[in-house]
């Protein structure tokens, strides 16, 4: 495995990537709507409610969370805080949750999805396929290049949702009380093996369809069960006990099923695939 011909690979499909402002332009339109537009506009409007009579009856609907989940709230808000900060700590901390993993798994499921499929589109799989590079190393490379802009861009917004989140939040509590630990766990954790075991599937999707619009399709369903896999997470932390625990072992499962999905994947993707031979199998 020559660790400098995947780099060239990944280097070289990054640079095209960012070539193509009509790419990445609206991916990160997404990642702002997701990260801080969205939550932005509901944090603001419950904000503005007030404490009268509306702030105490949405922070009821809080009553209905188990007891340890209210003790969350309770021990990251003084005594006293208003209504409304409780149910923002509630909103933010547990039921936003899934923005974490739809923001990536979108970003790095499309350009998965035209990495190899896009070669022979764009005439350049020929040439791809004669290279030095093993299909091993032209199969990580490309992975690595899918990778890289779906999680940077969740980093990037998982910073500025923290900022907002704190914004509305840190001056009531006193302190920052965002990210917590099971966030923490979701993005350098559970998240990078979500995204990899999703890449491992559509990178042998792209080898194997014949158009970059039907690698897409594709790489929607297999995707979509992981957005539901996290999102069903999510909500789990918030009617569950043992939060941190529970997301160390989905991580973990999900690290073992995605290193046994990649190791797959290197050995079924074939020179041929790059020339479009392999759809005639």
């Amino acid at each position: 495995m020559n660790w400098h011909r995947i780099r060239v690979v990944c280097t070289t499909d990054l640079r095209q990537l960012w070539q193509s402002k009509d790419f990445w332009v609206p991916m990160l339109l997404l990642g702002s709507i997701f990260f801080l537009f969205v939550p932005l506009l509901l944090l603001s409007t419950i904000n503005s409610v007030g404490e009268g009579a509306t702030a105490q009856r949405l922070a009821q609907q809080l009553d209905v969370l188990p007891a340890a989940t209210q003790a969350q709230i309770d021990e990251n808000l003084p005594a006293g805080s208003p209504p409304q900060s409780r149910v923002i700590y509630a909103l933010a901390v547990f039921l936003l949750a899934p923005i974490a993993v739809v923001v990536p798994l979108t970003i790095s499921a499309a350009v998965g999805a035209a990495t190899i499929v896009g070669e022979r589109e764009r005439g350049t799989g020929e040439f791809l396929a004669h290279s030095p590079a093993s299909t091993r190393e032209i199969y990580l490379g490309k992975l690595i290049a899918s990778f890289i802009p779906g999680y940077l861009t969740t980093i990037g917004g998982f910073a500025i949702y923290s900022v907002l989140v704190n914004a509305f939040l840190a001056p009531r509590a006193g302190r920052l009380v965002f990210p917590t630990g099971p966030w923490w766990l979701l993005i350098l954790w559970v998240l990078p093996a979500f995204l990899l075991l999703a890449l491992s599937l559509i990178l042998r999707i792209s080898a194997r369809v014949r158009s970059t619009a039907a690698a897409q399709q594709a790489a929607g369903l297999v995707s979509f069960p992981l957005i539901i896999l996290g999102y069903t997470q999510s909500t789990g932390a918030l009617f569950g006990t043992n939060v941190v625990q529970i997301t160390f072992v989905l991580g973990g499962v999900a690290w073992v099923v995605a290193a046994l999905s990649l190791a797959s994947g290197m050995r079924s993707v074939r020179r041929s695939d790059l020339l479009g031979v392999a759809n005639n199998r």
